[in-house]
């Protein structure tokens, strides 16, 4: 996968401690083995592109494109649904998916203030595929977290060409995460969010499907990791002292990919069991989170061809009755996902948008993690 630079004019602030991801140091949430990446782009056909945009003092930002799949998405839409926790945020073209039940373009996620751009993007790239020469409507979906506490959002640094460069360059493989594209300014619990991503594969008796998540964290709460309460033990969470110092306000943009022959309705139900996902890690949901799912099927069985859309057909659907294991992967899935995204970011300098100084997120520190967990592990013997 292909992370776009624009520019590397201030350095972000160094961290002595390696990252690694959340399995590397022992942390494996569920029963469900995962894809050989552990990532969205285990679903064949997956491709994921980045646009990080750090300059001078203050502009950290960036967008990250995901493609359900590397055809003419317009003339081949997928199957998709997109659910809502709490709506605080500006979830461009979900109406159209509600609607209609699919997806016909690249999904961009990025910063609050520059959802317009993600959107220009699209359009421009979608109208010129070949084959949409007569197109006269396209549905841009582009999601977004506010970064405006290390990135000075009100500067709307990002342009479509930024972020059109990043969907030509997608890629199938593995995800660069942590504090990169749409995560590049981001915060969770208080510490450096970021992109993660995960993946469950299901035994050959269940279908043999697989699910991949990716998110944008950048919302708040009491940090839990595989059950052991690390917000809590570090002195960092939601409500301490009586006093919402704001960290639990925020957002997350979690893309929930497979290639099970999911109908739009399943993707509704797999869509809202992520947010099972969201809950283990300690997420609050409060009053200014914007807590979205968008979920797709990638099955061939399912597309919304020229020809299916035109005549009677039949489309494959998986049954009511086998969804369960769906349900209990897209959950594993979007937790390891998150603690991926938090593991894998460094401590950044940036700027406060609302205080108009600058300012540093902390990384979570790793090596107190690890003794937080340890300790909870020996007292359960």
């Amino acid at each position: 996968m292909v992370a776009l630079v624009i520019t590397l004019a201030a350095a972000l602030n160094a961290q002595a401690e390696d990252r690694m991801r959340a399995r590397e140091m022992g942390v494996a949430p569920g029963i469900l083995d995962p894809g050989p990446l552990n990532a969205i782009t285990d679903v064949a056909g997956v491709a994921m592109g980045h646009v990080t945009h750090v300059k001078g003092d203050d502009i950290r930002t960036g967008a990250t494109v995901i493609l359900p799949h590397q055809g003419n998405l317009y003339q081949d839409k997928v199957p998709a649904a997109i659910v809502v926790g709490n709506g605080y945020g500006k979830l461009m073209g979900s109406t159209q998916v509600h609607e209609l039940g699919e997806i016909e373009t690249p999904i961009v996620l990025t910063n609050t203030l520059n959802v317009a751009e993600g959107a220009a993007a699209i359009i421009e790239w979608s109208l010129e595929q070949p084959g949409n020469e007569r197109v006269g409507s396209v549905n841009a979906v582009v999601g977004e977290t506010n970064d405006g506490g290390l990135n000075n959002i009100r500067k709307r640094a990002l342009t479509p060409k930024m972020i059109r460069r990043a969907i030509e360059n997608a890629k199938e493989g593995p995800v660069e995460e942590g504090a990169v594209g749409a995560g590049t300014g981001t915060r969770a619990f208080g510490w450096k969010g970021g992109i993660g991503t995960s993946s469950r594969l299901l035994p050959d008796s269940l279908g043999g499907y697989t699910v991949g998540v990716l998110v944008q964290s950048n919302f708040g709460g009491v940090l839990t990791i595989d059950g052991a309460r690390v917000g809590e033990a570090l002195g960092q969470y939601f409500l301490k002292s009586h006093l919402d110092n704001g960290d639990a306000d925020g957002s997350i943009m979690i893309v929930v990919a497979t290639d099970a022959p999911l109908s739009d309705r399943n993707l509704e139900r797999l869509a809202s069991r992520a947010l099972g996902g969201l809950a283990r890690t300690g997420a609050a949901m409060t009053n200014g989170s914007g807590d979205y799912v968008i979920a797709f099927s990638t099955a061939e069985g399912v597309r919304r061809t020229p020809e299916r859309r035109e005549a009677v057909s039949a489309i494959e659907e998986l049954p009511n009755n086998l969804f369960s294991p769906m349900s209990q992967a897209v959950i594993e899935a979007t937790e390891e996902a998150i603690l991926n995204s938090l593991f894998m970011a460094k401590t950044m300098d940036g700027y406060n948008t609302y205080t108009g100084k600058p300012s540093t997120v902390e990384a979570l520190p790793l090596d107190k993690v690890r003794e937080i967990l340890t300790l909870e592990s020996n007292d359960k013997e």
